[in-house]
Parts: structure tokens; sequence; C-alpha cells
């Protein structure tokens, strides 16, 4: 079974990809939260999605609960702040979600004697979950509105250990060098070598690496001047502007967009995680054998979820051109044990992708699904028209808030080529 959505907002997808279960305000003007709504949403974001998904640091948690994400984000998207989501800043940029800020920042191991350089300040959001934890934080924005913004914010809410500027952050802060922890909120395709230099020895640094839309998130600790590295977790995020994203080696195909690691046989370093697929909630992949062997090659992903409207899910980035392809076709295979829909609107099982045109606003969504009850492996596929304006895509797969268990094997995305 496919399905169309209708068009959405940057806002509305990100709820959905959230998973969230907490009550949905209307998407015209709702009135602000208070300062104590705020506080409390907080606390519930840090208890369902963070704290349960596995971070653990009682100091990052308690960072994360008193952190006013709203005060970095533009009026209009406040209201959602607790919402564990990508939302837009401007600029063709976003903040990230608390979740992926709590496990960096637990991941940097911060010390209060640390002396910390952030690259791609964005919003300013990060910075001022480590400003309580660390003793000095130095972050640097390539894109000089949002700069000089998040230098407003932060002095503003009196953040006096964070120094912020604007400039490229590849080059590092060489004046306030040498910095006990680097973390780095853009993804370059290799470490930029002043940032080994700037980093102490025996200094740590957490870093998104790779290609565009295939990243993984590493540790990098650096012994004798050089590094060593140690895979984390796959995760996307929003490429860096300037030079050297202009500069990568290896760029995305839009004429070509595929799924990567479909048949789940890649894992991150030695663990279960899926290579290539990011913001896993709930999921992992289970080896076959010959009494139960995969569909497709060894492997399979599976998502479980016994609690109704908490997310269990796998996404992954792509480049696509609307103008040059006209339609998508996808295959899966699919299994089911006792699937139930979540409370919320929507919340079924499905492979969803939501295309964005060139500001990374949403302009249309599809579904192949959804699927409910119990059943064992089956292909399911479908074909969905391209919008002509779509530059990006977002696939997601999953329970999407129903509860039970499902299995994915196969995931395959094919191009059509627009008709000259």
């Amino acid at each position: 079974m496919c399905s169309r959505l209708p068009a959405a907002t940057l806002l509305a997808i990100a709820l959905l990809i959230a998973g969230t279960r907490t009550a949905r305000p209307g998407w015209g003007q709702p009135a602000p939260p208070t300062a104590a709504e705020y506080a409390a949403q907080r606390t519930q974001m840090v208890a369902r999605e963070i704290e349960a998904a596995g971070v653990k640091d009682p100091r990052v948690l308690d960072a994360m609960r008193k952190t006013p994400r709203h005060e970095f984000m533009p009026a209009a998207y406040q209201p959602y702040a607790y919402v564990d989501a990508a939302l837009p800043i401007g600029e063709r940029q976003t903040i990230s979600p608390p979740f992926v800020v709590a496990y960096m920042t637990e991941q940097l191991n911060p010390q209060p004697t640390d002396r910390v350089l952030e690259i791609g300040t964005g919003s300013g959001y990060q910075a001022a979950v480590l400003s309580p934890l660390v003793k000095d934080v130095y972050t640097i924005e390539i894109v000089e509105p949002l700069g000089r913004r998040a230098a407003r914010t932060l002095k503003r809410l009196g953040y006096q250990n964070v120094h912020a500027k604007v400039g490229d952050g590849y080059k590092g802060w060489p004046d306030a060098a040498p910095f006990d922890k680097i973390i780095v909120t853009c993804s370059p395709e290799s470490v930029p070598q002043p940032l080994v230099d700037q980093l102490r020895n025996g200094g740590e640094m957490i870093i998104p690496v790779g290609e565009r839309y295939q990243q993984n998130l590493v540790r990098m600790t650096k012994r004798a001047g050089k590094l060593t590295s140690e895979p984390l977790q796959a995760t996307l995020f929003v490429p860096m502007t300037g030079a050297a994203e202009d500069a990568r080696q290896v760029q995305p195909d839009p004429l070509h967009p595929t799924t990567r690691n479909g048949s789940f046989e890649e894992v991150v370093g030695q663990g279960t995680d899926p290579l290539g697929w990011h913001y896993l909630r709930q999921a992992t992949t289970v080896q076959g054998n010959a009494g139960a062997p995969a569909p497709h090659g060894s492997r399979w992903l599976r998502f479980t979820n016994a609690d109704p409207g908490v997310a269990s899910q796998a996404l992954q980035g792509m480049a696509i051109d609307g103008r040059k392809v006209s339609q998508l076709k996808i295959s899966c295979q699919v299994r089911a044990e006792k699937v139930v829909a979540g409370p919320g609107e929507g919340q079924l099982p499905a492979v969803v992708v939501s295309f964005y045109d060139e500001r990374r606003a949403v302009i249309e969504t599809v579904s192949l699904g959804p699927w409910s009850g119990t059943f064992g492996w089956k292909e399911a596929s479908g074909q969905f028209r391209v919008p002509l304006a779509t530059r990006e895509a977002i696939i997601r797969i999953g329970l999407g808030g129903a509860t039970g268990r499902l299995d994915f094997d196969d995931l395959q995305l094919h191009a059509l080529a627009a008709t000259q």
C-alpha cells in the first residue's frame, strides 16, 4: 500500500519524525507557553527523549533541563522547542535535536576545568548547554547573521564563559589554543588539520565526518600528535557553508538517489547499529541463522516499542533533483508482530519520504504502508511522483509511534528520470 500526504511545513514533518507523544498545538499562532510551562516541557523532554534514549550523565541531564532551548529559536518555532527534532533557525540551517546535543555533550565527557572549542555555533544552544559544565567555551559560526544573533543571545542570557565569533570554524581559534576538548556540530569530509593542531595532547574531539549524507559521529583522541578514532554512531548534520563544503572530494549525486545499506549488513564499529542510518530509536540489527534466515543477506533491522506514541525509527538523507528525477520506486521486505497503531495521527509503521526544496523546507511527504497486525515476511512496493522543486529528501522507517515489533530488510530506492 502507498499513499501521498498533503504538503506540510518543516515543523509538521519534524514533529512526525520526532514521534512525540505530547499533544500537538494547532498550526496557527498558539499562545506562547509560560516560563513554568517551558520548564515542565524540558523536564518531560529529558525524561522521555534523552534519558530514556540512553544519556545517563547527571550533569548533562541537569544542563539539558535548565537550558532554555526556546530562547535560541525564532519566535514562530519557540512553542515547539522541546520536541526532539531539528527545526529551522534561518540561513538554511537548523538547531540540532535535543537528544543529539545531549548525546554529543555526554560523549565529550566535559570537565569543570576544560576549555572547549565548538565549531558551528548555529543558534548557540550547544554552547549554552556546555557553559555550566566546563571552564570556557569558544564557539565559531561561519554564517555571519547566525553568528551575530547567537552571540547576542548568549550575552543576553548571561553565559559569561562563552566566547563567540564569526569566522571559518575549520581554521579553529589559534589565539585561544590549545583546547582540552573540541566539539564539531557541522560535518566536514575529514578532520581539518588546524583542529588537530589546536587540540592538546591527550585531548578529545567529537566530530561527524564523512560524505554529505553519510556521516559517522566519532570520538578522536590525540596521542603523540596524532588522532585515534572510535566510531560512535551514524548521524546526519546540515552541511557547513563555505569553501571546505564546496571542495568535498565525494559529492552527492542528486540524479541517482538511493539508499545506503538498505539490507542492513554493515554496522557501526563492533556494535549492532546499522551504518548509514541515523536518529535510531528502539532499533537494532538482527543476525539471521539457519532456522530464521534473513530475506536478503544475513541481517535485518528490527524495531520494537511497548509504549504507545514513543518513537521507534531510523532515518537517512539523500540529495535528489526534482528537475531531473520524476519518480521514485520504493520496495522492501517487511514483517510484523502484534503491531497496534499509536494514539496520534499517522502513528503506524511505514516507509515515509519527505521532499525538501532548496531552502530545506518540506514541500511534500509520501509513504509506503502503513502496516498493522501480525504477518510474515512479504514484499511491499510503491511508486511516487517527485515534486519539481525537490533538492533533498529524508527517508524514515520504523513503527512511527505504534507498538509491537517490525522487521525491515532489502529496502531499495530507484529513481526514474524525468522525460525530456
